[in-house]
């Protein structure tokens, strides 16, 4: 199965109410990737969509702004989801080639990869803040075949993440493509499906 901008809309809608369910003192909270807490990790997440967003549309590439919003941040995400998904929506978006922060690239290998970081940190932020978080199991395979076929063809000097941690081929779908990324996993934060 292909990737698409619905299982992204989708993706998307799922990382979305885990950051509109972050509660005030937990925006502050450590997260598993021990550079940002939950509010710089959302943040990151609302910066790379509209990075993306731009090289779909043809615009010039985005340099994050110095300092994150003051506002609020679920809204920046919703905003950032609607360009993001717009944009992979439009007739050839999948085909064309854009320049993203991880090089120059196929529409289609752009929305694997967005969409990969969409369920990474939306694991990420579920992990932070004690959510359960369930995604379709079937884009997370797809997503976690894409990311194994990927991170196969990256030299080892030159991969963005930490090696992948050791985790049970039964856990969820979820649990292995955070595992394939560098994240340990203790214990599965899946609610019911």
């Amino acid at each position: 199965m292909e990737s698409d901008p619905e299982q992204l809309a989708s993706v998307a809608g799922i990382t979305g109410q885990l950051i509109a369910a972050i509660t005030g003192e937990q925006w502050g909270l450590p997260t598993t990737c021990s550079e940002w807490n939950v509010r710089d990790l959302v943040w990151h997440v609302v910066t790379g969509n509209d990075a993306f967003a731009a090289a779909l549309s043809g615009a010039p590439a985005l340099s994050p702004p110095a300092a994150e919003p003051s506002g609020d941040l679920a809204s920046s995400y919703g905003l950032s989801i609607r360009s993001l998904v717009d944009a992979f929506r439009q007739p050839g978006a999948l085909q064309k080639v854009v320049a993203v922060p991880f090089g120059t690239l196929p529409g289609a290998v752009a929305l694997h990869l967005r969409m990969t970081e969409l369920l990474v940190h939306g694991w990420d932020l579920a992990r932070a803040t004690g959510q359960p978080v369930v995604f379709p199991e079937d884009v997370v395979e797809q997503e976690l075949a894409f990311t194994r076929r990927a991170l196969a063809d990256i030299p080892p000097g030159r991969r963005p993440f930490a090696p992948p941690e050791p985790v049970p081929e039964n856990a969820p779908a979820i649990d292995r493509l955070a595992a394939c990324l560098g994240r340990r996993v203790t214990a599965p934060l899946t609610g019911p499906s």
